[in-house]
């Protein structure tokens, strides 16, 4: 795809359109649940950034001579991260809707007794979306994404 993705007489939003449509669906099923399963932990995080940014940079023709800060690059493009986010919620509010998931609701709004183990705590799928979305408690999450 890089000849069709870095041909200059192709537009930018359609060379855009034409990533979003042919590589953005490989990587965002990696895995065979899709990225609404994943929990994205601060270096897989840095890894899309970071594909997400050499992506766009080459397709763009930016230069690292020309020193166009990340920021200004993804200003003129859509972030892949934020795709994700609201590709997780929707999916959560998809099973906080549905009745034949009530084993997974339980799940995950049950807590486990007991003590837990040793050590830092893994980042839980739930855990990952409130991160990403800024809203503090589940409730409020599971509120606003029913709707």
């Amino acid at each position: 795809m890089k000849k069709v993705l870095c041909n200059r007489r192709l537009n930018v939003p359609l060379r855009i359109r034409f990533l979003r449509c042919y590589i953005w669906p490989i990587l965002l099923l990696h895995t065979a649940y899709g990225c609404e399963a994943w929990t994205i932990k601060e270096d897989f995080r840095k890894r899309i950034e970071a594909f997400e940014m050499w992506r766009f940079r080459r397709m763009l023709a930016i230069s690292w001579t020309l020193k166009v800060s990340n920021e200004e690059v993804l200003r003129r493009v859509n972030q892949l991260l934020h795709t994700i986010k609201i590709r997780k919620v929707a999916y959560l509010g998809h099973v906080l809707r549905h009745e034949r998931y009530e084993l997974l609701q339980l799940i995950m709004m049950g807590k486990v007794a007991g003590r837990r183990g040793v050590g830092r705590r893994k980042k839980s799928w739930l855990g990952n979306i409130r991160e990403r979305t800024g809203i503090a408690s589940a409730a409020e999450l599971f509120r606003v994404a029913k709707d």
